[in-house]
């Protein structure tokens, strides 16, 4: 299935639009990540354990959004926008939307 930020294919007419498809997940830190960001914080560098945490996030909300697109029969999602917020402390909402839509071959 197709995935763009675009609001339509260069060359693909757009033959049926299905609607807003979504996905979301919620995460929270994990207390191990938090004690070794604690420690690159006074080194520098790159928080791994975080990255790889959101990095399995968008996944998971990218494949919630496309079960919802392949449902209703799309073949692609279009203008697709990610979206994060705070759920409570130590726990975060990413969420990610795009519009599902039938592509001509």
């Amino acid at each position: 299935m197709l995935i763009s930020n675009l609001e339509t294919v260069p060359g693909r007419e757009i033959r049926e639009h299905f609607g807003l498809v979504q996905g979301s997940t919620v995460r929270a830190k994990h207390v191990g990540r938090d004690l070794m960001a604690g420690l690159k914080n006074i080194v520098g560098g790159e928080l791994k354990g975080y990255t790889e945490l959101l990095e399995d996030s968008r996944q998971e909300a990218i494949d919630r959004m496309l079960a919802q697109a392949r449902a209703v029969g799309a073949n692609a999602v279009l203008n697709v926008r990610f979206s994060t917020s705070s759920v409570s402390q130590g726990a975060a909402e990413l969420f990610v939307y795009g519009s599902a839509v039938l592509l001509a071959d």
